[in-house]
């Protein structure tokens, strides 16, 4: 941990991919990288954020973004608390602020924050001084997400740029398309999102993607289809007629993935909802599906987010 490490991420938190150039993000991929070997060894445990506090404050549920974080703190060692908001004072209409300012008062290291409001993790950023980490916040960006998501395109094809992704499903409300669109287009790779013209963001185009309404037009030739959560409570009304029709005309089965090139990488962030935006039979077809590895590389790259952004400190 030289000063060498630190000056190749100059960022101080982790609040959104489009702050970072390709080379931080080559660094923490890079990073990561050593930890998934780490993870599969028999034994996993570091010592390198010994005596260090780590809180995770989830105001949203998620198994999976919180286990990864915890499991990736105690590996490198720190103590991890759950801080569970539920039961918290933050209920009691305590404001993020008040919570803020009292947990900079027990000066934790790093503060890993999941918020159903956008800008929340920047927020809290402002008034604590130890390193924030965004865990997804409302529909805006979950860096870490993308992260991973690169780390195991990259394990799987040997690069990023050039690649054609296809995004499927609810970009509209999906933080996890805005940072993927993000650093893949940070990376040179050519992003197209698919859905129906419901859940596709009118200012799409800016965002660098090529927009399509048609999964046979949207997936022709496409390295990587990566498929989304549609979130059952967002389908009724204007959004999807019904689940049957939108796994007719959008979720992921044989037929559709015909026209993408043949050795195409199936991905999806977790939880899927199995027939109605992917099939089971693609789902676990470990050949072609990288759902799984996601996951393990979730614990690796949450391991180098923390070990980059404390590696100030421990100078």
């Amino acid at each position: 941990m030289t000063h060498l490490d630190k000056t190749r991420f100059a960022h101080r938190h982790l609040l959104d991919i489009a702050r970072l150039n390709a080379a931080e993000i080559k660094f923490l991929l890079d990073v990561a990288e050593g930890y998934v070997s780490k993870s599969r060894a028999r034994d996993k445990k570091l010592s390198l954020l010994h005596g260090r506090t780590q809180i995770n404050l989830f105001f949203e549920n998620s198994t999976r973004t919180r286990t990864s974080f915890e499991l990736a703190g105690k590996r490198l060692g720190a103590d991890v608390i759950n801080m569970s908001v539920s039961s918290s004072s933050v209920k009691k209409g305590e404001t993020l602020i008040d919570t803020a300012m009292t947990l900079n008062a027990m000066h934790p290291d790093v503060l890993v924050i999941r918020h159903s409001d956008s800008g929340a993790p920047h927020l809290l950023a402002q008034k604590v001084d130890c390193a924030v980490i965004n865990a997804g916040d409302g529909s805006h960006e979950h860096p870490t997400q993308a992260l991973l998501d690169a780390l195991t395109i990259r394990n799987r094809k040997g690069r990023l740029q050039g690649l054609i992704v296809a995004i499927c499903g609810d970009i509209l409300n999906s933080r996890v398309a805005r940072s993927n669109i993000a650093l893949l287009n940070i990376m040179g790779a050519r992003v197209r999102v698919v859905g129906p013209t419901t859940l596709i963001p009118s200012n799409a185009k800016a965002l660098g993607v090529e927009v399509y309404h048609s999964m046979k037009e949207g997936l022709k030739d496409a390295d990587i289809v990566m498929m989304l959560r549609l979130q059952t409570e967002r389908m009724q009304g204007a959004f999807v007629p019904s689940v049957r029709e939108y796994f007719h005309l959008f979720g992921l089965d044989q037929n559709k993935l015909k026209v993408a090139k043949p050795d195409a990488l199936i991905m999806h962030p977790g939880p899927m909802n199995r027939g109605v935006e992917i099939d089971s039979e693609i789902a676990d077809d470990l050949n072609i599906s990288a759902i799984s590895e996601q996951v393990e590389m979730g614990v690796a790259v949450r391991m180098a987010c923390l070990d980059v952004l404390t590696r100030g400190d421990a100078e």
